[in-house]
């Protein structure tokens, strides 16, 4: 495994322990994993990809991903991890590797249906002194990783955050256009972030902000467990800052239009929050909210659909918090594909 950067970087309140690489070099237990050699060299970033039946788009994004620009600053390799236990994504890296010298890929599966697990097992098998991590439905601009990581490096902060615009690759309802549904923020260049505007879609940060023996992301969040992971680097002092030209796009399919799949998503991010314990106000701020906004529907309704589609959904946002916190789980699967 790499040793950890030279350069040292300035957190907001205290300076971080250094402390060494979760493990030694990864052992991936399943024989049929595609693996081919890491150069183990200084500046090396490990771009991860957790998957999870997306066949298709993971196709894409590793074609991306082998064009990506270096500036000769760096290396990089990826790093694939199937949270499928049939391996759906399996013959696309095997393909990838057959197809292409460099960047060379690590594939591994992780059996447990688990997000946050998924994410622990590609650090795991990472040995890159940066990290990076990009979803399996999104493919970056070719200066992607060039960008994140030379903001990095000269605002010398522990990690870097990018934009995610939304991609159709087909014509999708007019209301969808007009509540701007799965449109993100964005900011200027070195805005520093706040962990509730955090996510791992499109981030760059370096390995030694991680604690020697503690899992990054914890088990028990299904979803929101990306969030949880900054809020405690921050927390400790770590900075994390935004590069608005680091750009990825995410293929939104027509799944994912359907208002079943909105609502389910909602639920599941207001049970993440439930878990972050938010504190009195937050909590009280939901059980005001639910009934207030359900009263607010039919209003929003005269206004348009896409109007009552966002009042819905902030509704569900509030409703799966006060459920958690009550103990009822309104979602069981690991993952809300429809």
């Amino acid at each position: 495994m790499t040793s950890a950067p030279t350069a040292k970087f300035a957190p907001a309140a205290t300076t971080p322990q250094t402390v060494p690489p979760m493990s030694s070099t990864p052992q991936i237990s399943n024989s049929n994993s595609v693996s081919s050699p890491e150069p183990a060299i200084a500046n090396h970033i490990s771009v991860c990809i957790c998957t999870f039946k997306r066949p298709e788009p993971l196709k894409r994004l590793l074609d991306d991903l082998a064009e990506q620009q270096t500036g000769g600053l760096f290396t990089y390799s990826l790093v694939v991890v199937d949270n499928d236990p049939q391996r759906s994504g399996e013959h696309i890296c095997n393909d990838f590797v057959r197809r292409r010298s460099r960047p060379s890929l690590t594939y591994c599966m992780q059996p447990e249906q688990s997000i946050a697990l998924t994410r622990n097992k590609a650090i795991e098998v990472a040995t890159g002194d940066f990290i990076a991590f990009i979803d399996d439905d999104e493919f970056p601009v070719n200066s992607w990783l060039l960008d994140l990581y030379r903001t990095c490096t000269s605002m010398q902060v522990a990690g870097v955050l990018g934009p995610v615009k939304r991609h159709f690759d087909q014509q999708p309802p007019k209301w969808i256009v007009k509540g701007k549904f799965f449109e993100r923020p964005t900011h200027p260049t070195g805005y520093v972030m706040k962990w509730p505007e955090t996510r791992t879609g499109n981030v760059l940060f370096r390995r030694e902000i991680l604690d020697a023996g503690v899992l990054p992301f914890r088990p028990q969040f299904r979803g929101g467990s990306d969030v949880d992971f900054f809020r405690l680097r921050m927390e400790k002092g770590h900075r994390f800052v935004w590069c608005n030209e680091a750009v990825v796009y995410e293929t939104i399919p027509p799944a994912r239009w359907a208002r079943r799949y909105m609502l389910r998503r909602a639920l599941l991010r207001g049970i993440g929050a439930a878990l972050r314990r938010e504190g009195f106000f937050g909590t009280l701020k939901s059980i005001i909210a639910v009934p207030l906004y359900t009263l607010g529907l039919p209003f929003a309704l005269l206004l348009g659909h896409h109007r009552f589609m966002i009042l819905l959904i902030k509704t569900c946002d509030h409703l799966g918090k006060v459920l958690r916190l009550v103990g009822f789980n309104p979602i069981k699967d690991a993952y809300v594909t429809d």
